[in-house]
């Protein structure tokens, strides 16, 4: 999904619908202009702008929710990469091309690609921030061929290996977070709940240069909402973009 088409359909819809409102003021015969009518009119608009603030509130609730959760994830999964680079460390020198592969994965494949902003974490190939499911098998296989030669070096080794273990793990389930969490059914409900609330408005309202201005303003207003909602849930791309910040420092540690 294009978060700017959308949102520029959005601004299209809402504009398209005060054109119609005002059209109609000149066409319907007067006695659908009365006072009676109006009133039952602002009954409706004010019943339909409670419904799309409610479900406007939603969207940016639950888009919010996944935006803090796959942050906290990112940090996690960079701690845990610290920690493993550790435990490498102190199972000694010969794990230490491992620990340069781990390294080359952070710095040539994730890095790279979230400063682009073309992470995809959908693809086998790519990850959010630990590495890969391949490098990670290598890892596991590398180490459980390894012969401790003290039980220093046998916990740092199965503290290493569990920890690839739950990398692995976490960057399952960030596949499967990386979907939309905004149901499109809503999305287009609340589109037509503020077109109708819009062409309500111009209906009754004088052609003039204030109505247009305002009309203007508040469709830029609600395609910028549904812009960020929709930024937000797609963290990794896009304009609002998690920050690899915890990835940089894992890199920092582990090139120490």
């Amino acid at each position: 999904m294009n978060e700017l088409l959308v949102s520029t359909f959005v601004v299209a819809a809402i504009l398209g619908a005060a054109w119609i409102g005002g059209s109609l003021r000149s066409v319907l015969p007067q006695h659908h202009l009365t006072d009676d009518t109006k009133d039952m009119v602002k009954i409706g608009i004010g019943f339909l702008a409670t419904l799309a603030a409610m479900v406007l509130g939603l969207l940016i609730a639950s888009a919010k929710s996944s935006y803090d959760t796959k942050v906290a994830e990112i940090e996690q999964l960079s701690a845990k990469v610290i920690l493993l680079d550790r435990n490498l460390r102190d199972f000694g020198a010969d794990v230490d091309p491992i620990r340069a592969r781990v390294r080359s994965v952070l710095t040539d494949q994730v890095l790279p690609r979230w400063e682009l902003g073309t992470l995809d974490l959908a693809s086998p190939a790519q990850t959010a921030a630990s590495p890969g499911p391949a490098v990670l098998h290598e890892v596991i296989n590398a180490l459980r061929v390894l012969t401790p030669a003290s039980d220093v070096q046998r916990l740092a080794r199965d503290r290493a290996i569990s920890l690839c273990e739950d990398l692995m793990q976490t960057r399952v389930l960030l596949v499967e977070q990386s979907g939309r969490t905004i149901p499109m059914p809503f999305l287009v409900v609340l589109v037509f709940w503020l077109a109708a609330i819009t062409a309500s408005l111009t209906l009754f309202a004088p052609r003039n240069g204030i109505l247009v201005v305002i009309v203007v303003v508040c469709a830029m207003s609600f395609g910028s909402a549904i812009f960020l909602v929709l930024e937000m849930d797609q963290p990794y791309t896009g304009v609002i973009r998690i920050s690899d910040a915890p990835v940089r420092t894992a890199l920092k540690f582990l090139s120490q």
